[in-house]
């Protein structure tokens, strides 16, 4: 039975408190609008005994767009993209700007052939190639082991 009463003074003091910061709340909730607007490219992280593939999905860039660094074992895919029009008419000029970046980077596995690693865009997708060095595939081969 306290249990009930509990709760219920447990469902009334949120709304004590939104209430007491609504001010704030309201004036806050427009940049959490502007902030829904920024978008990070999803990416897809697969493995084959050989290597590591990373897919990037990027529509609406160039193969120039993208810079691709390697640092240690840390990967890193950034890209900066700025756009512009202008139209000039006897009355008015209008310019309209359209700024875009992103920079995501992920941590490499040790055993990757820094090497021999290989970035293609196409069709709106980035693939980096992440080939393992040679010892790494002959230690991830499968093999049964016999119980004696």
């Amino acid at each position: 039975m306290p249990t009930n009463v509990l709760s219920k003074k447990v469902e009334r003091f949120p709304s004590l408190f939104e209430d007491f910061f609504k001010p704030w709340n309201e004036f806050v909730k427009p940049v959490e609008d502007w902030r829904k607007g920024i978008t990070v490219p999803s990416v897809n992280i697969s493995e084959t005994p050989d290597s590591y593939t990373v897919s990037m999905a990027a529509p609406g860039l160039k193969k120039e767009d993208f810079n691709i660094s390697l640092e240690g074992n840390m990967l890193t895919i950034s890209c900066e993209k700025e756009e512009g029009t202008e139209q000039e008419e006897k009355e008015y000029n209008r310019r309209e700007y359209s700024y875009s970046s992103f920079s995501r980077s992920f941590s490499l596995p040790d055993g990757i052939n820094l090497e021999r690693i290989l970035a293609i865009y196409e069709n709106g997708i980035l693939k980096l190639d992440l080939p393992k060095k040679e010892e790494v595939k002959r230690f991830a081969a499968s093999k049964q082991i016999a119980v004696k």
